[in-house]
């Protein structure tokens, strides 16, 4: 198997896209998903694709990055290749050199499945675990009960609504209704939805994205947050059920969400909405 390593263009970002879809699995660990890109789709699709490479063997993508940042590094690979040596090996090669433009050199984080050989090859490289984060998902074989919100689907009237929910809930200027409007655009928008959380006096209080891979594929929370003037009244948990439900309409087969291991906050508002934490996953680094 010769593996080849690719940066697309902004034409090739579908193929990367099609390849996250088509790898989402309720069977497989937590990975990289189209939404992941979806909502990075913000920051402007030259900018998506300077931050993707794939790998290809006889014409077929086998494995997705993405750089998150400037030292943080997305990874997944095709399922049935997770433990083949062959890709563990090039991807190690790749991820080594600094050259081939994948990572800059100096410390950086890896998130990567577990059960990837690639993990194995790393450690045994000198990488060293990382930051721990834990991944919580939700089954929607059954129907969802009501958060207790009334939820609205953000739309080009209410994007202001939207973004002034998000930059309060994390403290951020960037996301901006132009902002909004520019991840509306992107084709993996269509997929997903922006939800408005609204309490009893019709003020909005908190607010989701929810992103499809598919009918009876696991679809993505990214990100969740609740206006810091309405915290403690539970609309973490509200939005989180709320943001379920939409998934189960769209189809999705569960719902999924990642957070850090150390914000415990976070973890308890999603157990309470209904997902079950998994088994901490590990980041691993590369030193400086």
């Amino acid at each position: 198997m010769t593996i080849v390593l690719n940066e697309p263009c902004v034409d090739g970002l579908t193929g990367a896209v099609d390849a996250l879809r088509a790898w989402q699995d309720d069977r497989t660990p937590l990975q990289l998903h189209p939404g992941d890109l979806g909502w990075a789709w913000a920051l402007g699709v030259e900018k998506v694709a300077a931050a993707v490479r794939t790998w290809s063997a006889d014409g077929r993508i086998v494995a997705v990055g993405y750089l998150d940042g400037p030292d943080v590094l997305r990874l997944t690979t095709a399922p049935d290749l997770r433990q083949d040596e062959a890709l563990a090996r090039r991807l190690h090669a790749d991820l080594d050199d600094p050259e081939r433009g994948v990572l800059p050199s100096g410390q950086v984080g890896l998130e990567i499945p577990d059960g990837a050989l690639l993990r194995d090859v790393l450690l045994e490289a000198g990488w060293n675990p990382d930051e721990a984060w834990t991944p919580l998902h939700r089954d929607l074989s059954e129907p969802v009960k009501d958060s207790g919100l009334r939820i609205e689907v953000a739309g080009p009237e209410t994007a202001g609504v939207r973004t002034a929910v998000h930059r309060s809930a994390f403290g951020s200027e960037k996301f901006t209704e132009e902002i909004w409007h520019v991840l509306a655009a992107g084709p993996v928008y269509a997929d997903a939805r922006c939800l408005i959380g609204y309490d009893g006096q019709d003020n909005a209080v908190a607010a989701a994205t929810v992103w499809s891979a598919g009918p009876g594929k696991p679809g993505l929370l990214e990100p969740v947050g609740v206006h810091a003037d309405h915290r403690g009244h539970g609309y973490g948990t509200a939005i989180s059920v709320a943001a379920a439900a939409v998934l189960r309409e769209m189809g999705a087969s569960s719902a999924f969400v990642c957070t850090p291991s150390s914000n415990a906050a976070a973890v308890a508002t999603y157990t309470a909405a209904g997902f079950v934490p998994a088994p901490e996953r590990l980041d691993v680094a590369r030193a400086a």
